[in-house]
């Protein structure tokens, strides 16, 4: 089981427990409100979206910074203490830029969740000993040099040699979660198969937790919080144990804790329970 933690807060993501849920709103892609604001060097939007997606269920805050003209490596850093201090959770310090993570990662209390390494040698090569030296926990993205495979078993085979690499690195299985990628249905009809079949192998044979964000899934469908909502529950069916979402959207929180409590992963519905009486909206 992986184990994120700031402070005296902790999260476990462990393959047969509750799907843990990581808020991702705190990331400008399309979003020019945001994107302008961190152009600007200014966090109060961030510190907003922490404590938003706190209250909405979130029990780790997603932190992206990765717009034009923002020097990450200066941003990346402010902005994952924001969003802590703001929501008291733990971050998953999410870029593209290892020089931002690494810096994020020194100023961090605690047992960071990275996103992302991937299967590309050069990814292997520049992020691994930056996690083994910060025990963070990282999410290792199933795309290598040629890219994203639209074979389960070669998406598996990268998931393998991500594992196989952090462990060489020193890094403990436990502190391993695989991102099998939803990819657009829509253009290939084989593309949700394709993941849940990975996310089922990783579980099973590699035994360790497994990431996904969701709703690229969807992607050119209409009423596409339908087919997301779908696709968490099958997800879940087949093993994942945490979900990169928005939780101000209440529904797909349902979802989540619905799947959860039909698969036992949420013994006599207690979780489904609480969210019950906190926000009772339910129909």
């Amino acid at each position: 089981m992986a184990v994120v933690s700031v402070k005296d807060k902790q999260v476990t993501i462990e393959i047969g427990k509750p799907t843990v849920i990581i808020g991702e709103r705190i990331n400008p892609t399309g979003k020019p409100k945001l994107t302008a604001e961190l152009q600007k060097g200014h966090l109060d939007l961030v510190e907003e979206e922490a404590m938003i997606q706190r209250d909405a269920g979130a029990d780790i805050i997603d932190v992206n910074v990765g717009a034009p003209g923002v020097n990450e490596i200066d941003l990346l850093p402010k902005a994952v203490l924001r969003a802590l201090e703001a929501a008291q959770l733990p971050i998953c310090i999410d870029s593209s830029n290892r020089d931002a993570l690494v810096a994020a990662l020194q100023v961090y209390p605690g047992v960071a969740l990275v996103n992302s390494v991937n299967g590309e040698e050069e990814s292997l090569k520049k992020l691994l000993p930056a996690i083994k030296k910060h025990n963070a926990v990282v999410i290792g993205l199933t795309m290598d040099d040629v890219g994203i495979p639209t074979d389960p078993d070669k998406r598996f085979e990268i998931a393998k040699k991500i594992v196989e690499r952090a462990q060489e690195e020193g890094i403990p299985k436990e502190n391993i979660l695989i991102d099998c990628l939803a990819m657009a249905v829509s253009a290939d009809p084989n593309a949700g198969i394709a993941c849940l079949k990975a996310i089922g192998r990783v579980t099973e044979e590699l035994g360790v937790g497994t990431t996904l964000g969701a709703s690229n899934v969807s992607f050119g469908m209409p009423n596409r919080s339908i087919i997301n909502k779908a696709f968490l529950s099958m997800a879940i069916m087949v093993g994942l144990t945490s979900a990169i979402v928005d939780p101000t959207k209440e529904e797909v929180v349902r979802t989540i804790l619905a799947s959860d409590f039909l698969m036992s992963r949420d013994p006599y519905g207690a979780r489904y329970l609480k969210n019950y009486r906190q926000q009772p909206k339910y129909s």
